[in-house]
C-alpha cells in the first residue's frame, strides 16, 4: 500500500534471526542440538576480519545455533555475503589459554588413571564431551596421565577457538524482527507523518528500523506509535 502511494521501500531481510551452519564430517550443530550455554563469549569473523563480539547465553539447534548473543551477531551479517563468515566461540572466556590448561592439567592429576573421555565431566556440559573429544583428536581410551602436553595444549585452543561455518540466516518466518521496510527519508520523525502523503503515519516495524535483542524494538514500535497517535 505505501509503495502504490509512492514510498520507496528498503528491501526486507531477517534480523535478530538465528544462523545456519554448514555441515562437515561430524554434523556438530545436531549432536549438540538443544545444548543450551551460559557465559561464553563468541566471535564473528569474515575473512578473518573481526565484525562482532559478544558474551552471554547462546543455544545449539539441530541445524546451527541461536539464542540472544547469536541474535544480536546476526543483526550485523544481513548486508555481508554470509558465506564467508565464522563463528568462533570460546567456551571458557574468564580463563586465558595458561589458566585453562592449569586447571585441565589439576583435574588430570585426580583422575590420573580415568580414561580421556570420562575425564572432562567437571569442565564441560555431558552433551559437550564427546564432540571435544572428537575434534581434539586425543584418543577416547588414552589414560589422562597418558596424554602429551600437545595433545593438552590442542584441547585448550579448541575450547578457546571452537570454530563454525556459517551457511545462512536462519529463516525468515522464525526471526524476532526483520531489517528494511520504509525508508526513513519519506518520514517526518517528530510526527511520523509521510513526507510524500498529508495524513498517513507509520509505526514500528513497517519502517526500516531495527535494534538489537534486548527491548529495544518494542521501544520503537511504543515510541513511534506514541508519536503517530499523538499527531
Amino acid at each position: 500500500m505505501a509503495k502504490k502511494l509512492g514510498h520507496s521501500i528498503i528491501d526486507i531481510r531477517p534480523s535478530l534471526v538465528s544462523l545456519k551452519v554448514k555441515e562437515k564430517d561430524l554434523n556438530i550443530c545436531k549432536e549438540l542440538q538443544g545444548l543450551s550455554l551460559k557465559n561464553v563469549s563468541i566471535k564473528l569473523l569474515e575473512n578473518n576480519k573481526k565484525i562482532y563480539d559478544d558474551f552471554g547465553e547462546m543455544l545449539f539447534t539441530h541445524f546451527g545455533v541461536s539464542g540472544p548473543i547469536i541474535l544480536s551477531g546476526s543483526a550485523h551479517l544481513r548486508d555481508r555475503n554470509i558465506k564467508d563468515v565464522k563463528i568462533i566461540i570460546d567456551f571458557k572466556p574468564a580463563l586465558s589459554e595458561q589458566k585453562l590448561d592449569d586447571r585441565i592439567l589439576r583435574d588430570f592429576e585426580g583422575e590420573k588413571n580415568k580414561d580421556f573421555k570420562n575425564s572432562l565431566n567437571e569442565l564441560l556440559p555431558q552433551k559437550l564431551i564427546p564432540v571435544i573429544i572428537y575434534l581434539s583428536k586425543i584418543d577416547p581410551n588414552k589414560k589422562v596421565n597418558e596424554i602429551t602436553r600437545e595433545e593438552r595444549i590442542r584441547l585448550v585452543k579448541l575450547l578457546k577457538n571452537f570454530e563454525l561455518d556459517i551457511d545462512d540466516f536462519g529463516d525468515i518466518e522464525e526471526a524476532i524482527i526483520t531489517a528494511g521496510g520504509i525508508n526513513i527519508k519519506e518520514i517526518n520523525p517528530k510526527t511520523m507523518e509521510s513526507k510524500l502523503v498529508k495524513g498517513l503515519y507509520f509505526a514500528g516495524e513497517i519502517i526500516d528500523v531495527d535494534g538489537y535483542t534486548g527491548g529495544f524494538n518494542l521501544q520503537i514500535a511504543y515510541s513511534t506509535g506514541y508519536t503517530a497517535g499523538l499527531n
